[in-house]
């Protein structure tokens, strides 16, 4: 470091990536919610916890619009919804000075259509102040929720989140929570945080939030991903991209985008190791008999 350059904190940088993006959302209209890290209320908080980047719930009709004046102010692509995650969820991006950035689009294990979601949540937002700007954010049980449906994403035993948000919580506000929950029809991610998921073995997205929850092989989860798609032309727009290389995470392993030819090696493998996770797991269930 020479003497020009100062280091600044993560968590003073987070709380001005908020504001910054809630700048940029204030100057074009758009409705988005702060979640998760610094804009989560302290009583849900451990420690503190800050986080490792800026969370936002978008107003699904107004993602276009907020990613366009993002790109216009330095916030540079990192991965989209696409390649983000399993549930095609979140796109993240980039900033030389506020670091990361999740816009979600929709929050996965809520089963409600996303505009009726977002809507859920903002009837009851309220403002609370990061770094000097006034940041929408949802009600204290709403966060509880979010809170608990992002744990059901992390294996059992790394879910403090868990334990503030639901275990210790009054009987009161356990039951706004469960109330929401219902509202929002998320109730097998729900239980995968929290226990009590095989009472919805029967469910289209049970199998996808076993093996998010508890570990699969990759195989498993893609055919879990297709038995959990709402309709047959999402299960089949699911099972098409199953062969397809992750072009985003591809070029974040390698440091750099991707020849066609790293594309074309990495198509061809692909198949190999599903093939080994395969037999592994015929192995592992032959063990255990």
């Amino acid at each position: 470091m020479n003497g020009s350059e100062v280091d600044v904190p993560l968590s003073v940088r987070l709380r001005f990536g908020h504001a910054a993006v809630q700048t940029l959302a204030n100057t074009i209209g758009v409705d988005l919610l702060h979640i998760k890290g610094v804009a989560v209320d302290p009583s849900l908080r451990p420690g503190g916890y800050a986080g490792s980047d800026v969370d936002v719930l978008v107003r699904p009709s107004q993602v276009v619009a907020l990613d366009r004046v993002l790109r216009r102010h330095g916030w540079r692509l990192y991965s989209t919804f696409e390649y983000g995650s399993p549930f095609e969820h979140a796109q993240t991006y980039l900033h030389d000075m506020w670091g990361y950035l999740d816009i979600h689009r929709f929050f996965p294990g809520i089963r409600v259509d996303p505009a009726s979601a977002f809507e859920r949540f903002w009837v009851d937002h309220h403002e609370v102040e990061i770094a000097g700007v006034g940041c929408s954010v949802p009600s204290v049980p709403a966060q509880a929720v979010l809170l608990v449906l992002n744990a059901a994403r992390s294996r059992a035993g790394s879910r403090p989140d868990v334990q503030l948000a639901w275990r210790e919580a009054t009987a009161e506000v356990r039951a706004e929570i469960e109330a929401l929950v219902a509202d929002l029809d998320a109730p097998v991610a729900f239980a995968a945080a929290t226990g009590g998921l095989d009472r919805y073995r029967g469910q289209r997205d049970y199998a996808l939030w076993r093996i998010i929850s508890q570990g699969g092989s990759r195989t498993s989860e893609w055919w879990a991903r297709v038995r959990a798609a709402p309709s047959l032309g999402a299960a089949l727009r699911v099972a098409a991209r199953a062969p397809l290389v992750n072009v985003d995470h591809l070029s974040h392993r390698l440091g750099r985008p991707p020849s066609r030819a790293e594309i074309l090696g990495e198509f061809f493998r692909r198949p190999a190791r599903a093939a080994r996770e395969a037999w592994q797991g015929l192995r592992r269930a032959g063990a255990n008999r």
